[in-house]
């Protein structure tokens, strides 16, 4: 039986998620509709968006659904730099940590290209934890400048949880709004979005395929006091913030998977660490060329789920294949790159070599993951290194004409 290790690219929908969509993709009406049918449709949608806010700590009328986590981070950034720059004072600068998802560091290029915004990339230490020295630098800088700051609160590739309140803080003090992207911590760190609201931070971005949700549909948590641009116009529906016809079933479905998610957050958290800790062990021993990134096993600043390895002289792309090979369904880093391979961007924003950032292999861990798998993975490794590493050999081998 396949052997799914790939939790953070999308980890499998709960039954009870699955039978509460079949469900609701029964009931018929438009919940904008007046009549009855619509008006039931319409009860359902709030409910479930009533859920979703219970476990993210704000009120219902912040949650705004939208069609996943690339929208949402796409709608928090380009909204509220639309708005901030509205009113004739010009706030070109973005700031961001390196190693940012692609959905903040491409909207970030398209900003730059197209609205004249100038994004400053904020350093990473070795462990993939911002430099709070260089970002309150940043923030001294002519902060009226500023439009927003946007940062990962959990890094998706290297498990790194970042220290978002503090970095909040200096945002708040610039009074400079702050968006989080909550994607990766979403199901496995406890969310307050009320308390964060009190430290400067405006909008969070959650995806429902992560907790086991259906793929498909997010939500941005928009604070009450501030103002965004949409970026799609029409009805009106939520807020004026996102208009179209909501998807009642894949709400209903949402509310399930975070309902259960947050129910199970800290016994699964911690079955989660033993498990990525037992695996990081194994690993370090089965290939002792392996090299743990980010923070160690243990550490409270690694998020449960994750265990991130670079291999020297191995190819990443080739590991992943040859496991693949072996039934065992591992990554590379970000499920978000059209299957394109390239070196860790994450890395090389914590300063690894780019053949370091080649070699890199992303385990991540979920609600479905055993003892036997772990066991699988370590069992697996040691053969699929020493052929990846004889490939490798023999790539540049030929690349130098021998």
């Amino acid at each position: 039986m396949p052997i799914y290790l790939d939790h953070a690219a999308t980890t499998p929908m709960r039954p009870e998620a699955i039978a509460a969509y079949a469900e609701a993709m029964g009931v018929v009406g438009n919940p904008s509709s007046i009549h009855s049918q619509g008006q039931q449709a319409k009860r359902m949608l709030e409910e479930a968006r009533e859920v979703v806010a219970t476990t993210l700590g704000c009120d219902p009328i912040e949650v705004v659904f939208t069609s996943g986590g690339t929208e949402a981070v796409n709608l928090a950034i380009k909204g509220i730099f639309w708005a901030r720059n509205g009113g004739g004072r010009p706030r070109p600068r973005i700031l961001a940590p390196g190693g940012e998802h692609h959905a903040t560091m491409d909207t970030l290029e398209w900003l730059a290209g197209a609205e004249g915004a100038q994004p400053e990339w904020l350093p990473l230490d070795r462990d993939g934890v911002v430099r709070l020295d260089a970002a309150a630098a940043a923030f001294a800088v002519e902060p009226a400048r500023i439009a927003l700051t946007t940062a990962l609160w959990v890094n998706n590739e290297v498990g790194t949880i970042e220290p978002v309140g503090e970095l909040a803080a200096l945002a708040s003090a610039a009074e400079v709004p702050v968006h989080l992207d909550a994607v990766a911590a979403y199901g496995h760190l406890p969310i307050d979005f009320a308390a964060l609201t009190s430290q400067g931070v405006r909008a969070l971005s959650v995806s429902a395929h992560k907790i086991g949700g259906p793929v498909g549909i997010g939500a941005l948590v928009l604070s009450r006091a501030e103002s965004v641009v949409p970026l799609v116009h029409g009805g009106g529906q939520q807020r004026q913030v996102r208009s179209g016809t909501q998807d009642v079933a894949a709400a209903v479905s949402f509310a399930t998977a975070a309902r259960l998610a947050s129910r199970d957050l800290e016994a699964e958290g911690a079955r989660v660490t033993a498990l990525r800790d037992r695996l990081i062990r194994g690993v370090l021993s089965a290939v002792p060329e392996a090299v743990l990134s980010g923070l160690p096993a243990g550490d409270p600043g690694r998020v449960a789920s994750n265990a991130h390895f670079t291999f020297p002289g191995a190819q990443g792309d080739s590991l992943l294949f040859l496991l693949d090979l072996a039934g065992i369904s591992v990554s590379t880093g970000s499920a978000c790159q059209a299957g394109i391979p390239e070196p860790s961007h994450v890395l090389i924003a914590m300063g690894r070599a780019e053949t370091d950032a080649r070699s890199a292999l992303r385990v991540s861990l979920g609600r479905t993951t055993t003892d036997g798998d772990v066991d699988a993975l370590i069992a697996a490794l040691p053969s699929a290194f020493a052929q990846a590493t004889r490939a490798g050999l023999a790539e540049r081998a030929t690349r130098l004409g021998r």
